[in-house]
């Protein structure tokens, strides 16, 4: 195989993490997270993170780097990423980047530049936030900057504060940051899609198990060790509803049923992002002999490179 990096993305509950593992034991890989929420210490129910035994010896790197109170920063993960992936191609590894944050598979495989932060927009946006609420400044990013809104969840009030920001400070929209997707650095990307119905039954299969695994006592216990304080991390999927649980905001059937339907247009976003990018090859992941189709890809691209038929 003629490449060192290969990245493995598509939705949630697609079996991204699986195969990942699966083409590291074939390929001779480590594991790179680019699952935002992954990064994260003690967020290992509600983020479907692979326990230690499900690894089977393979190299996972990116994973539990970050304290829950910690805000997430997709620069910070550049450079971690970026090293990680250096590191094991030194070694003479290939490294796999797994997971379903695209900003973040982006940050790791193309040349995106950041623009700086001004402490005191981002305070007064982070006031207009909690007062106004995501959806408020989601319509006012759609008004401003249409392609960024697009991209962006009308909940993820931490993505839609630092659009804005960067609209205030440096008079650029948001989403001309993004450079092309023939940008970047060589890469085979393989993209996990799965017809709706069945996404829909695996995403709430998922939750089911989280519940049955106890989340909720993952997320009291993170509690007590600052998530609310946690920008990022209290708005996680499944976290923050169970933080709304907890605070009596609603019942556990509740949060259980808005954990599904969010995750599911979640998983929507996931599959708009992804789609967009015409480097993805894209498979099936309900079908049998996944890891072979995902070689086949491999190889494929290998006969494109050097022009062979």
């Amino acid at each position: 195989m003629g490449t060192d990096l290969i990245a493995v993305v598509g939705a949630t509950a697609t079996g991204k993490s699986g195969l990942a593992i699966e083409l590291a034991l074939a390929l001779g890989g480590e594991v790179v997270n680019a699952d935002s929420m992954q990064l994260y210490r003690g967020m290992d129910i509600g983020t479907a993170k692979e326990p230690p035994a499900a690894r089977r010896g393979v190299p996972h790197h990116l994973l539990d780097v970050w304290p829950v109170t910690r805000t997430a920063n997709v620069a910070d993960y550049q450079q971690l990423a970026q090293d990680a992936i250096k590191g094991i191609n030194a070694r003479g590894h290939v490294a796999i980047l797994a997971g379903g944050s695209g900003l973040y598979i982006r940050a790791a495989l193309d040349d995106l530049h950041f623009p700086g932060t001004d402490d005191g927009a981002r305070a007064r946006l982070e006031a207009e936030l909690d007062r106004l609420g995501a959806a408020a400044l989601h319509a006012r990013l759609a008004v401003l900057d249409p392609a960024a809104a697009a991209a962006i969840l009308p909940g993820n009030g931490r993505r839609i504060v630092r659009a804005l920001e960067v609209l205030e400070i440096s008079g650029r929209l948001f989403s001309a940051t993004m450079p092309g997707y023939d940008q970047g650095r060589p890469a085979i990307q393989v993209g996990l899609t799965l017809p709706r119905p069945e996404l829909d039954r695996r995403i709430a299969a998922r939750v089911d198990r989280m519940w049955e695994a106890g989340f909720e006592e993952e997320v009291r216990g993170l509690a007590g060790e600052g998530l609310r304080e946690g920008k990022t991390a209290s708005r996680a999927l499944g976290y923050q509803q169970v933080l709304r649980y907890l605070d009596g905001e609603c019942t556990p059937d509740e949060a259980r049923d808005e954990t599904v339907r969010a995750t599911r247009r979640f998983a929507r976003r996931q599959e708009s992002w992804f789609r967009r990018d015409p480097r993805i090859r894209w498979l099936d992941a309900s079908g049998a002999h996944l890891l072979d189709h995902a070689r086949q890809i491999l190889g494929d691209h290998d006969h494109e490179g050097s022009g062979t038929a």
